[in-house]
Parts: C-alpha cells; structure tokens; sequence
C-alpha cells in the first residue's frame, strides 16, 4: 500500500502541470485533470470567486441521488415546482403541472435540457422544501472542505450568495462523478420520459453539432449559461487511452457562438495532440545483464518487475529514464529460484519514481564443460580420473566372480 501511494505521489510530481501555457480562450477560469492519476494539467484563475451558473445543478444532483433510494418512484409535480420560474426566465425541461413522472426523468431533465422544473421538484420530493435541500448542498460543500463554495438555489440563477470556484467545482464534480448514475446521465445523448412525452438532448452535442465543432472525445457534461456567470462547462473526456476533466466558467456570453465548447476544444486539442502516455519502464526490456559461471550462456539479463507508464510530452527524451542496480554480479547455477539478487532504483529525470527487488525467477541450468573450463581442469586429468575409476569398477567386479 505505501509503495502504490508513493508511486501515486510520483506521478503528481512528475506529470505534466501546464500554468504559463497561454491558450487563445474566452473563459475568464479553467481547470483541466488527468483522472488517470489526479494530476492538474492546467489551470487558469482557478480559485477565482466566480458565479456559476447551472454549474449548481451538479451538486443539485449529488445531493438529490444521495437521497433517492429508487430512481423508478413516481410523484406527481405541482404548482410549487414552477413557481417563479417564469418571472426569473428560466430554462425548462418541459414538465407540467400534475404531470406523473419519476425521479430518473427528473434527474435527466435536470443534467441534460438543465431543467429549473426539474431541480424545484428534486428538492421538494426528496427533503420537502428548497430550503432544506439547500442546506444540504452547503453541508454537502463543507464535508468537501469547499473553502470559497456556497449554494442559495438549486437552480443556479445569478445570485451574489451562490457561487464557488473553477477548482471547487471540479472537487463536486469528481465526487458527482463516483456516482455510476450521475456519470450515465451526463453522457447520454438522447432520453425519453417514462410517459414518453418528453424528449430530452445533450445541449452539449446539440450546441456542438449546431456550430460544427467536433469534440468526439467528450464523453459527456453540464453546461450552464446567466448574464453574470457567462458561459460555464464541465466536461469529462478521453482520447489516446487517457480520461480527462475539464471545468470553465465566465466564457463570453454570445448567441452566435457557444465559445464555452470552442475553449473546451481548445484546451482538450492542445493536451491531445501534445501529450499522452508514454511506457517509459517495460518490463519485458532487460536493463542490465549479470556474469553466469557454469552455465551454457556466459550472461543472464535481469528485467524491471513491472511496466511503468507516465503522462508525457510527446517528445520526452527517453535517456531520462535512468537504472541503479545493487547487487549480484555473478550467478551460479547453486542459487536457487526466487532469491533476491539486487535492489533496482529508477529515475526519471534524476527523481527517484520507484524501488524494486529483483528476483530469480528461473533457476540456470548447470553445464558440465562449462564448469570444467571455467575451473580450467585439465583434459589429462580428467581421463586418468575416469580410467582410475573404471579401473576400480572393473577390479571389483572380477574380484566378485573370482569369488
């Protein structure tokens, strides 16, 4: 356990962490992770006090799962689900009163078409009020130990009392993400109500598929969209085998472009194309080779115990990678399998990345002329040796039938 947390610790020191790249985007912060192994790969203004939007509706959603014990219940929408909606302009999934749906439509109408109706009747079905709902969205921020986080709606409309980080926001949003049905929903395309009168898209793909961006890589997100907080993102990605995690708010606000998703292709394309895993130990590549005596072959190679992979720039100079043998010099055919020969160290750019102990792992095979070359017995000798000893056998022998 300590020797995985050390090499966790090691990837967060030694993957990339990109801050004075200067990236042509609209958003005024963002946030970008290797979920691989954690690590921040860029940033910009990340623990500015922002507005943020339907942002809200991730932790809307959080809260709301965590107190859901079937997500196939039924409950019939009312009047104090839409009340003020119209007045404050905002978006809805398109339920109506007295509508029969159930918590699994809510929460798509929540996540994809960002539905205030949906989020209103979240919170009243499953705590009884918005208040309570919301008290539980800032609990739900301290027990994250969310510093510069706060939450007064469920919907996400401007309000000076509701807002948080770029950085905080990517904490809830990783948490949301540990939720299988969180993460299913985000990443649907396409979703029909129960009742089948609704139809809910991806605003993401819509936007993306209406102004030509292509973004195959995103998986899925929350957008959010007001007059303070300008055009806010969160996306999960993943390209070249690695998963990505991309939070931005305060894109300008423009109804002929949807330049939250333009700086998103942005930032993703730049780390796509430049960066990505690189095998940097491969276990089945021997990095030294040993002296055997007795053996047919004269050298044994000794192998790392295992591949180890890092998050690179693409033209990383694999002579970074450095080897520190300690051990056996010299084998023996005598030594048996899974004895400890050495302690291999290994560096990558003069910074110790992981220890291993290096084993026999298949005994040698005594060779009988090596060993008699190796210990320079004479041939003569060895004929005398032999023909004394078949002497011997053949004196006893006719000693036993003289017998």
């Amino acid at each position: 356990m300590k020797k995985f947390i050390t090499l966790i610790l090691l990837f967060v020191l030694l993957t990339v962490k990109v801050n004075a790249l200067e990236l042509n985007i609209s958003s005024k912060t963002a946030i970008l992770y290797n979920l691989d192994n954690g690590t921040i790969l860029y940033e910009k203004n990340a623990d500015q006090k922002v507005s943020i939007a339907s942002l809200t509706k991730i932790m809307t959603a959080l809260v709301a799962l965590e107190h859901i014990d079937d997500l196939n219940k039924q409950i019939v929408l009312t009047k104090e689900d839409f009340a003020g909606l119209a007045e404050a302009n905002a978006v809805t999934a398109g339920f109506t009163v007295g509508e029969v749906v159930t918590y699994q439509d809510l929460l798509y109408g929540l996540l994809l078409p960002s539905g205030a109706d949906a989020a209103k009747a979240l919170a009243r079905n499953t705590l009884g009020s918005e208040e309570k709902f919301i008290q539980k969205m800032n609990e739900k921020a301290q027990k994250l130990n969310l510093k510069t986080t706060h939450f007064s709606t469920v919907i996400g409309l401007d309000d000076e009392n509701n807002y948080s980080t770029a950085k905080e926001l990517s904490i809830i949003f990783q948490t949301a993400l540990k939720n299988n049905n969180f993460k299913k929903i985000i990443q649907t395309k396409k979703y029909t109500t129960s009742d089948g009168k609704i139809k809910f898209k991806s605003t993401i793909e819509s936007n993306a598929n209406k102004f030509n961006i292509d973004i195959p890589y995103i998986l899925g997100g929350k957008t959010g969209t007001t007059t303070d907080a300008g055009l806010c993102l969160a996306t999960i990605a993943k390209a070249n085998n690695v998963n990505y995690m991309l939070v931005t708010t305060g894109a300008l606000y423009d109804k002929k472009a949807p330049h939250h998703i333009e700086d998103a292709k942005t930032i993703y394309d730049y780390f796509i194309n430049n960066y990505s895993n690189k095998l940097i130990v491969d276990k089945n590549k021997p990095f030294k080779t040993i002296k055997t005596k007795y053996t047919k072959n004269e050298k044994l190679k000794l192998y790392p115990v295992k591949n180890i992979t890092l998050y690179l720039n693409n033209n990383y100079n694999p002579n970074d990678v450095k080897y520190s043998y300690q051990g056996t010099e010299e084998i023996t055919p005598f030594v048996k399998k899974d004895t400890t020969l050495g302690t291999l160290k290994i560096y990558y750019q003069n910074k110790l990345l992981d220890t291993q102990q290096i084993k026999l792992t298949k005994p040698l095979e005594f060779n009988l002329k090596s060993f008699l070359l190796q210990e320079k017995i004479p041939l003569l000798i060895i004929l005398l040796t032999l023909l004394f000893i078949i002497a011997i056998l053949i004196f006893k022998k006719s000693k036993k039938k003289r017998a």
